[in-house]
Parts: C-alpha cells; structure tokens; sequence
C-alpha cells in the first residue's frame, strides 16, 4: 500500500516550530498558561506527542498514541469557552510561522478538530434528555 500524500505542503521541521511557537504562548496566556501548567508537567515530551497528532493529522504519519477527546473530557477544568482563545492564538501562531497556503490548510484543519473536541466537553454532564448544541 502506498503512503497518502500530505494534506498540504508542509515539512515535519515546520511542524515542531509551529507547536514549539504555539505553546511558548499557551504558557504566558493569561487564562490557557495555568490549565495546561495543572496537567503538563513535561513540555519537551507534551509538545512532542503534539507534533506527532499533527504529523499523523496532516502528512499520516504513524506514532501518535492517545485520545485528544478523552484528554480534554478528563482533564475536568477545560471549558467551550476555551477553545476559541487556543484556536485564535493557533491561528496567530501560523500566519506568523508559515506561508499562508499552509496556514490557511492548517488552521482550517484545526477549527475542524476543536469543534468537535468543544462538543465532547459541552457533553460532559449533559443530562441524556437534552439535545446536544451541534453549532
């Protein structure tokens, strides 16, 4: 079987400098910066794992382990209300690190993700009556 062809042009270098870009700000933002403190206690691996979901997201790359749904359920202090502030400094972080083709793919593939991601958090709690918000 041959390998997919990447989503967009981009290289495995682009893609650690992107997440490396974007989690030296997750940490000095004011209200992501001590949620992510409360559950990363080791950046070089976190950021890591990171690259490796978007290396498998976007040039399908094996190696990424996990369940970015279970961890953002689990983690108990991560609100819908958060999810357009890590998109917007996401978005920040591209348009200032890549091309703008790229950013555009990346970013388009990111809102894609972190909607469905806030729609698992929305549904923590829900009551199984309720009809879930699918916007």
């Amino acid at each position: 079987m041959t390998q997919m062809p990447p989503r967009f042009e981009i290289t495995e270098a682009e893609i650690d400098r992107v997440v490396a870009r974007f989690y030296t700000r997750v940490r000095a933002h004011h209200l992501l910066g001590p949620i992510f403190a409360g559950h990363v206690t080791d950046w070089p691996e976190h950021e890591a794992k990171i690259a490796r979901f978007w290396k498998g997201a976007i040039l399908f790359q094996p190696g990424f382990d996990g369940s970015p749904m279970m961890a953002h359920r689990r983690a108990g202090d991560v609100a819908p209300g958060h999810f357009p502030i890590w998109l917007g400094l996401f978005d920040e972080t591209l348009r200032q690190s890549l091309d703008p083709l790229a950013a555009a793919a990346w970013s388009a593939l990111a809102h894609r993700i972190g909607h469905g991601l806030r729609q698992g958090v929305e549904d923590i709690g829900r009551p199984a009556n309720v009809v879930p918000n699918l916007r």
